[in-house]
């Protein structure tokens, strides 16, 4: 029978909202396994180019096997912008802000990101800002910070202001994208979008960093380290920005944002099957939060 009971709109919705779930579980599982590639051999500036430059030609090769689309003259520099503020900063700003501060402060960094994402709608694109919206982002924030921090205790490393501010940059410049990029996302298909908003942040990256690239011991790092770097391209890149941008076309930006809250849980889940981590009541609370703030966040406004 399946969902059939739904109407089209009730389908699409849920669709929209499994595809950003399936993007956070993949961004979850590729926090552990990227980490690890970065400590065995292969740094946080290495792994961002291989995921932008990965990426790329991950779409560039999906794109032969789908309808290819023409593409307006002035949106090939609005696609470059999305790259920009989607992937360079966001990604060049987190990475090196995780290098100098601790992995706490940089995780509670993240959870800004639904609260700017909800106040750029409100000023930007009329999106009103409710007492449910102010109330599920707060219970989204608050379960993942009792995540975050009940995972650390006894270990909290000191963080650094200057990385700690690298952080909340990424997280603008993610909001960035999220609000003023949603009509370029709902004009042409996942693929298209993708393929140029990663090619052009590979443009962008690549000249700093191929020194470096080169540079790597790559016969002394192991095969584990590159199936690790393999599942941030593949994964973490390539099907979690498919799910993403299905997701953006369908949600609304801060209903997006919200699942950002989702990525504390997984990296949970993971240690905890690792046998690295516990999961007790203060977990289960965290998790109760931050999927009721989600439904809060996404609850339509009655119609006048």
């Amino acid at each position: 029978m399946g969902f059939n009971f739904l109407n089209k709109n009730n389908k699409i919705l849920i669709l929209g909202h499994v595809c950003m779930l399936a993007a956070c579980v993949m961004w979850g599982l590729m926090a552990p396994l990227g980490k690890d590639a970065m400590v065995n051999g292969i740094p946080g500036i290495q792994m961002v180019t291989f995921r932008v430059t990965g990426g790329a030609i991950c779409f560039w090769i999906a794109s032969l096997f789908t309808k290819n689309e023409k593409i307006e003259r002035d949106d090939y520099l609005r696609f470059f912008f999305a790259g920009l503020f989607a992937i360079v900063c966001n990604q060049c700003c987190y990475t090196v802000g995780l290098s100098i501060t601790s992995p706490v402060n940089a995780s509670i960094m993240t959870t800004t990101l639904p609260i700017i994402t909800m106040v750029m709608s409100a000023l930007f694109l009329n999106d009103k800002i409710t007492w449910k919206k102010m109330l599920g982002v707060t219970m989204g924030a608050s379960g993942a910070c009792i995540l975050i921090l009940g995972s650390t205790q006894g270990h909290i490393g000191g963080g650094v202001l200057l990385g700690d501010i690298l952080c909340i940059c990424a997280q603008f410049s993610f909001a960035i994208y999220l609000t003023f990029f949603k009509s370029l996302i709902q004009k042409y298909s996942v693929i298209t979008c993708m393929k140029w908003m990663i090619t052009f942040a590979a443009l962008v990256i690549t000249p700093f960093t191929l020194n470096k690239v080169a540079n790597l011991p790559w016969t002394e790092i192991s095969i584990i380290t590159y199936l690790e770097a393999a599942f941030v391209v593949i994964g973490g890149t390539f099907l979690a920005y498919i799910c993403s941008v299905r997701a953006q076309k369908i949600l609304r930006p801060t209903v997006v944002a919200m699942y950002n809250y989702v990525q504390p849980i997984v990296a949970c889940l993971v240690s905890v099957a690792m046998g690295v981590g516990i999961f007790g009541w203060t977990q289960a609370l965290a998790v109760v939060l931050v999927f009721t703030g989600v439904k809060l966040v996404n609850k339509k406004q009655k119609n006048k």
